[in-house]
């Protein structure tokens, strides 16, 4: 009796194994189908976003000249005489850009210095995610508090400032992109092996000349690519611009002026009353395929940067 309860006890743990091993093989075989699934949809929804901008752009410019678009300096949409220039959007976009990577680049790069220099763990472990917490502040946040407190401010320095202009939120982009440029470079420094710092410092290399000759220049790929994804970031930013650069179509290079940027002219139209299948609705589309390229090609340039200059260890 003993014996037949063993060898049923046996069938059964067989029969259970088989299954679960039945089981386990179903769900190894749809898993990668399932990741297909998710990978495709992805995929397609980024082809239907292009060819949605293609369509309506290529429908724009059968109503008004590409040349005329590329190099207007003239923006009026409305009226009788309404003029397509892009090339003031094109500017505040730049101005705006640049303005916040020079409040970036410096404070950012500084901070990751700091952080995989000199910092020892437990101040790293406090203050990255305190510097990670400029990340999380939503961005119509910091639109208004570039034009109720950094705008004030810079007119008692600047007393021609506009109310709206493109120096405060410009410089708000920047203190928003520092912990892009921060957290990215600190780990390119991070991945530099630690026996480049001790020989250079068996050398007799200060911590100084440690940080500036031998670990920026070795994680440099990574710190460039930073500021590149830093500058396509601060190019497609929204709310910032639209609250506090204002919506004045101005072609010019003065940051005291207001200017407006081609996210903020998006807004600004789809916000309005454009009616469907206008010039001025298609404008909407020729812009956003603009801006697409803009930061297409600045992510092209960080993966360029990354690959090319790459060190491996």
């Amino acid at each position: 009796m003993a014996n037949q309860k063993a060898d049923i006890s046996v069938r059964e743990l067989i029969k259970q194994n088989k299954s679960t091993l039945n089981t386990n093989r179903l769900i190894e075989a749809l898993v990668p189908k399932f990741l297909l699934v998710i990978a495709t949809i992805s995929i397609f929804t980024t082809i239907g976003i292009v060819f949605t901008l293609l369509f309506e752009t290529v429908e724009f410019f059968t109503r008004v000249p590409i040349v005329e678009f590329f190099t207007g300096t003239v923006l009026k949409p409305l009226g009788d005489n309404a003029q397509f220039g892009v090339l003031p959007l094109i500017t505040g976009t730049l101005i705006s850009s640049a303005i916040a990577m020079f409040v970036a680049i410096p404070i950012g790069l500084m901070s990751a210095i700091f952080l995989s220099e000199y910092a020892s763990d437990r101040v790293r472990r406090v203050v990255k995610p305190i510097l990670e917490v400029l990340a999380g502040i939503p961005t119509i946040v910091y639109g208004f508090f570039a034009f109720t407190f950094v705008t004030p401010l810079l007119q008692k320095i600047i007393p021609s400032l506009e109310p709206t202009n493109i120096l405060s939120p410009g410089i708000v982009m920047g203190i928003m992109i520092i912990p892009m440029v921060a957290s990215l470079s600190e780990d390119a420094m991070s991945s530099v092996p630690n026996s480049m710092r001790e020989g250079a410092l068996a050398l007799g290399a200060t911590r100084l000349e440690v940080s500036w000759k031998v670990v920026v220049p070795a994680a440099m790929s990574g710190i460039v690519a930073s500021f590149v994804l830093g500058i396509s970031r601060a190019i497609g930013e929204t709310m910032i611009v639209t609250i506090a650069s204002g919506s004045t179509k101005n072609f010019t290079f003065d940051v005291t002026q207001s200017m407006q940027t081609m996210t903020a002219y998006i807004v600004e139209v789809t916000g309005g009353d454009a009616p469907a299948g206008s010039t001025l609705y298609y404008s909407l589309y020729a812009v956003a395929m603009t801006l697409f390229l803009f930061t297409l090609i600045m992510n092209l340039i960080a993966q360029y940067i990354s690959r090319k200059y790459r060190e491996e260890y």
